[in-house]
């Protein structure tokens, strides 16, 4: 079905086919988990909240507008399945850390890169958040503004100052800036 185009997948998917929604969850499974993430901070809950917003968006389809990018129209839901989940959980006390699976060989570059997830991890949502889609999962101002509901001014805002917050953040981690 790698052939497929999206609106066919779309149209046999509203038919009831679920091989043909299968497809469409294999193509965007990661970009989902990664808008997930972004808002939850928490691995576990952003794997019930991508299968979440999967099942919402199936049950929902019927809803999505095809002249719109399928995309944003997902990351729309997604980003409400996750929100909705953060509300329900009691506040984490700290945001996670990832790390390494093997800190003793580490390179000095995937330090940088580990010190930079570090920094966005720990920024507000409305910061976060735009950074994740826009630097890790290629998504454009405008395809972020529409997900977020958000002009694209405002995306263009967030990121400028999500990236001098990161940058603030690893110089008081002891990061040297010139290389980000």
């Amino acid at each position: 079905m790698g052939g497929v185009g999206e609106l066919e997948l779309i149209q046999r998917s509203l038919e009831g086919d679920l091989e043909a929604w299968g497809e469409i969850v294999v193509r965007y499974k990661r970009m989902v988990f990664g808008a997930a993430l972004a808002v939850l901070r928490n691995w576990a809950d952003a794997e019930d909240a991508t299968q979440e917003a999967f099942i919402r968006a199936y049950e929902k389809l019927h809803y999505y507008d095809l002249s719109r990018k399928f995309s944003t129209w997902l990351l729309t839901v997604t980003i409400n399945v996750a929100k909705n989940m953060l509300r329900k959980r009691r506040p984490d006390p700290e945001p996670r850390t990832f790390h390494t699976d093997d800190p003793a060989t580490v390179v000095e570059r995937e330090e940088l890169r580990n010190a930079v997830k570090q920094a966005v991890w720990s920024l507000p949502e409305s910061y976060r958040l735009p950074l994740v889609l826009y630097y890790w999962e290629g998504l454009s101002v405008e395809e972020i503004a529409r997900a977020m509901r958000l002009k694209p001014a405002t995306v263009k805002t967030r990121l400028f100052r999500g990236r001098a917050l990161v940058k603030s953040k690893l110089l008081e981690m002891g990061v040297t800036v010139d290389a980000v």
